[in-house]
């Protein structure tokens, strides 16, 4: 709060009036303590959201804005500026082996998009745990047939994918055939020329069949 205090010059005979506060008389007044709290609270989630916590430290208990610099993050922190660091369990890696595994990691990520889409393996809520590495072991073995597919398929430079190919395969088709009361006859589906092409790609051996039943 503010007193006004009229004053009178001796000399020049004018008066004029003087304004001060109670805190130049030592009064304390009631009130909320001046504090820079918002700001201090904004910054330091900004510095949180950029990742330099380490490096701009900013002291919340005090009451005014206040921040430093700790200078050993900083001189480490351009040390590291603009490389990436690998850590691995493996002691017996050699660097360019470690950078030739993390490069790798691409190649495992398109084999999850892989079980996802082209394979379609739906997420599946285990709860033993026989049954979880049972579910792990299925999609393990799907991932390598697909693997070796694809592989394959590079090797004899055809124009097919694992996708094709196995939509191609998936025509033949092995059945059991009852007419009337005779004897029941088992097949397989005649094998076209293009089938016959995906199995010699892939190196394997075409189906055994009893009888071919060429009207399937």
């Amino acid at each position: 709060m503010l007193d006004f205090v009229r004053v009178e010059g001796s000399k020049t005979g004018e008066n004029w009036i003087w304004c001060r506060t109670r805190e130049d008389s030592g009064q304390v007044n009631r009130g909320r303590k001046l504090s820079d709290s918002g700001a201090k609270a904004r910054l330091y989630h900004e510095v949180k959201e950029a990742h330099l916590a380490k490096i701009v430290k900013i002291d919340l208990k005090s009451d005014l804005f206040s921040y430093a610099i700790d200078e050993e993050a900083l001189k480490q922190a351009e040390l590291m500026d603009g490389k990436l660091m690998l850590v691995t369990n493996v002691a017996d890696l050699t660097p360019p082996e470690v950078v030739q595994r993390y490069k790798a990691l691409a190649d495992i990520e398109r084999g999850f998009r892989v079980l996802k889409s082209e394979i379609e393996i739906a997420p599946v809520y285990h709860r033993l745990p026989e049954r979880i590495r049972a579910h792990a072991l299925v999609c393990f073995l799907a991932l390598i047939v697909y693997r070796v597919m694809r592989q394959r398929l590079k090797l004899a430079k055809s124009d097919l994918s694992p996708e094709r190919a196995l939509a191609e395969l998936r025509k033949i088709q092995r059945h059991r055939v009852r007419i009337n009361k005779a004897e029941p006859i088992s097949g397989i589906s005649t094998i076209n020329d293009s089938q016959a092409q995906v199995l010699e790609t892939l190196k394997i051996r075409k189906p055994t069949q009893d009888a071919q039943l060429t009207l399937l």
